[in-house]
């Protein structure tokens, strides 16, 4: 990566997979059309929502902007000679649908960086069963579609000028998963984009790195999602740290655990089940961890992790009563701290890391697995702390987005100025 923000890049797996977008603004919200209702309603009512006019049009380009001076976007408007750039008011618009979470992050942006004005996260399980059945079952994609919906509505609501919507590693090996893309777009008007797994660990990258201890030497940034995880190397490198190398594999929590099983009975399963846990994701990671090991020998490293067990096992570090983002975003905390908890978890049954304050039911059938994944990592990059991360996927969509428009935006005034003796506003 160099200073400034790349483009997006490989987009195959959308291409390949499910309706693609083409642009990251493509994102026209329709309702899908009413029982009874005629073609000529339907065109009336899209036409007074703005759904029906062409791409780019003053009166439905999704334009934004923040508090700070800096007004990105292309002209969004006005007679024919003039230019005119984004208005206040307007905002970027994340949506990361994962293997189990379905999150939406709704910011405008706030000089070089955002503030949020809307998220949304639930617990879908869209990857439920995917790694024995090879396919999206219709309950999981009834639960994700109805998390969409409220998706869809939020994004309506709000002033959005740019969106970008992704899905991850469910939708990319399911069999199902380009029908299930066109059935999103058919009854919420959300266009996803399957991206690779090289495209998520670089937006996962974008979205935390700020929160790198500070040092010289090399670091790991990883992301252990809900069917995959993503470990990428980087050094610094001015703003953002450079690329090294990076591995996916496709083992997340939900991967994980239906893989194996749940076989949690006695204590004696338990162990068993967690020592093959560790002994899958190593396996998986044996060729990552031989071309890194000259780097983990340096005196200066540096381990983030963004996911939901980082920031789950950083509560119980900190014995919270229930999840605070404030006190977890950003946290420094020992790796042997977060070993133990994670061989303590290993330990109980479900019903009692049920009763662990900041698991509860949602998390107790699949924090083992992250634990798991998380020990694995830890082996292969004996880093003395972790660093931890309540942002990833989303914040490197919306940083992107940004970073785009303020490509856009200097390019163009740099045309129109070259074009006239006064200075563009």
């Amino acid at each position: 990566m160099a200073d400034m923000i790349p483009p997006d890049e490989n987009r195959s797996a959308g291409k390949k997979r499910g309706r693609k977008s083409g642009k990251v603004a493509d994102f026209r919200y329709k309702r899908p059309a009413q029982p009874g209702e005629s073609p000529r309603t339907r065109k009336d009512r899209e036409r007074r929502n703005g759904a029906g006019r062409k791409r780019g049009d003053a009166s439905t380009s999704h334009r934004g902007n923040g508090r700070a001076p800096y007004k990105p976007g292309a002209p969004v408007g006005g007679r024919r000679g003039t230019a005119r750039f984004a208005r206040p008011g307007e905002a970027y618009a994340a949506l990361d649908l994962g293997t189990n979470n379905c999150r939406l992050l709704i910011a405008r942006p706030s000089g070089k960086d955002f503030t949020v004005i809307d998220a949304f996260s639930r617990v879908v399980k869209l990857g439920e069963d995917l790694a024995t059945n090879g396919r999206l079952s219709d309950v999981a994609m009834d639960r994700a579609l109805g998390a969409l919906s409220i998706c869809a509505d939020k994004l309506r609501r709000r002033n959005v000028r740019l969106a970008r919507s992704v899905a991850t590693e469910a939708c990319r090996r399911a069999a199902n998963g380009p029908a299930f893309i066109e059935r999103v777009y058919r009854e919420t008007g959300i266009v996803l984009d399957i991206i690779s797994a090289e495209e998520e660990a670089r937006l996962a990258v974008l979205g935390c790195h700020i929160l790198l201890e500070q040092g010289e030497g090399p670091a790991v940034i990883f992301d252990i999602g809900g069917g995959s995880t993503e470990l990428v190397l980087v050094e610094p490198d001015g703003k953002i740290p450079r690329i090294l190398d990076w591995q996916s594999v496709p083992w997340g929590v939900v991967s994980l655990t239906d893989t194996v099983g749940r076989g949690e009975d006695t204590e004696e399963m338990r162990a068993g089940r967690y020592a093959e846990m560790r002994r899958v994701v190593s396996e998986s990671f044996a060729s990552f961890a031989e071309r890194i090991a000259g780097a983990a020998d340096h005196g200066d490293i540096r381990l983030l992790g963004t996911s939901g067990t980082v920031t789950t096992l950083a509560s119980l570090h900190l014995e919270l009563p229930h999840y605070d983002r404030k006190a977890v975003d950003g946290l420094i905390v020992p790796s042997t701290s977060m070993r133990r908890i994670s061989a303590d978890l290993s330990r109980m049954s479900p019903a009692e890391r049920s009763a662990v304050p900041c698991i509860g039911q949602d998390r107790a059938d699949l924090v083992v697995a992250g634990c798991a994944i998380l020990e694995s990592i830890l082996d292969l990059w004996p880093a003395l702390q972790l660093g931890v991360a309540d942002r990833g996927i989303r914040e490197g969509i919306l940083r992107s987005l940004m970073a785009n428009e303020r490509q856009s935006e200097r390019a163009l005034r740099a045309l129109l100025e070259s074009r006239s003796d006064k200075p563009v506003r």
